[in-house]
């Protein structure tokens, strides 16, 4: 971890950055300045590389965070006649849903145990049975428990039943090979501060731009118009309609050099993966134990069971890693005690071992007692 940092953050975005991407953002940079659009352009157009070699898909900016594109994507490309069937194993998931609803898209739930993938016969039975769905929705990595969606096998469904496919990859785009076109989803959604390194201010949107130009008119906001925010682009240079985020702009054009001169997304997939799997060994060597199986695990969050001691706090354990340098995440599953751990960032290994060192150092210090029992014992 550099020294100039006061703690780690082990959370699914905003992450640590490196060193090169904080100093990006000391420059000041006028919004109406060509050198300045010419970057925004460079982005979206390394944006499409990154997603898929194939033809066709082109990339909208917008304002915000990761959600405000998302509720941008879901209110501008569903017609005011279209129909959703919204895929909901978690928070992320719950979170279209209650967006579809505030904007009055007309939907469906396909809703699953926060602790189990989606299934794709279950989808594949709701699409058949019901005509009228024009898109589906579904998050990729479900951060709420760190599990990974079968997106692959949802996009094939899609293709057969004629679906537009809108997929929230927020926590995995740019930390797993993805090929947008392959996997058959219309649209893609993700941020800048997530697995691509970048700093909070800006979420990012891969599209179809056959069916994104179908779709001027149907935005239900004006600040989340991705037609208008697309057209703007595509037409004007690569300007932005509103104030954009200058400095975050070009703190993510230096991240996406970093991940080129990491090896790419594959290279940075086999980090994120060694930093789960040092996380995971060492955290079951203190007893402490993942709540999804081995199988259903993503590299860039894991949930963990909080100790049943009775003495345990999670906002006292949250303070003692912090005074050590670390900070993690609260959980979100509804059924059970847990803490999540993100392994995304400019983190490694070496960071992982030191941090179960902090872990075991805390509970030592705050006397708390796990079970011989649960010692070593991986599902």
């Amino acid at each position: 971890m550099d020294d100039d940092i006061p703690y780690l953050l082990l959370t699914p975005g905003p992450l640590t950055t490196t060193r090169t991407v904080r100093q990006s953002m000391l420059k000041d940079w006028c919004t109406w300045d060509a050198e300045y659009n010419n970057l925004t352009n460079d982005i979206r157009r390394r944006l499409v590389t990154i997603a898929t070699t194939e033809p066709g898909y082109t990339s909208v900016l917008m304002q915000g965070s990761g959600t405000f594109s998302v509720e941008a994507t879901l209110g501008s490309v569903i017609p005011p006649d279209g129909k959703a069937l919204l895929v909901d194993n978690g928070a992320y998931g719950a979170r279209i849903v209650k967006i579809a609803n505030r904007l009055g898209i007309n939907n469906v739930v396909c809703k699953f145990p926060e602790t189990q993938q989606a299934d794709p016969e279950v989808i594949d039975k709701l699409l058949a049975a019901d005509p009228a769905i024009t898109h589906l929705a579904m998050v990729h990595c479900e951060t709420t428990t760190g599990g990974l969606n079968p997106v692959d096998a949802t996009g094939q469904l899609t293709r057969k039943h004629g679906t537009i496919f809108i997929l929230d990859a927020m926590s995995s785009f740019a930390g797993m090979p993805i090929d947008v076109a392959a996997m058959g989803a219309d649209y893609l959604i993700s941020s800048a501060n997530k697995c691509m390194q970048g700093v909070p201010g800006f979420g990012f949107v891969i599209a179809r731009q056959s069916h994104l130009e179908s779709t001027q008119g149907w935005a239900r906001s004006l600040c989340l118009d991705l037609f208008d925010q697309w057209q703007e682009m595509e037409s004007k240079g690569g300007k932005w309609r509103y104030t954009s985020p200058t400095h975050v702009v070009r703190a993510f054009l230096q991240a996406m050099s970093e991940l080129e001169s990491e090896g790419g997304v594959s290279a940075r997939h086999k980090r994120y993966c060694e930093n789960r799997d040092t996380l995971v060994s060492g955290m079951r060597s203190l007893g402490i134990q993942t709540l999804l199986n081995d199988e259903l695990l993503s590299p860039f969050i894991t949930t963990f069971l909080c100790p049943s001691d009775p003495a345990f706090s999670f906002d006292t354990f949250y303070q003692a890693l912090k005074r050590r340098r670390f900070v993690i995440y609260p959980g979100k599953v509804t059924a059970a005690d847990t803490f999540r751990v993100g392994t995304i960032g400019n983190a490694f290994p070496d960071d992982f071992r030191q941090l179960i060192g902090a872990v075991k150092e805390s509970l030592d210090k705050l006397g708390i007692h796990i079970p011989h029992n649960t010692l070593n014992s991986p599902h």
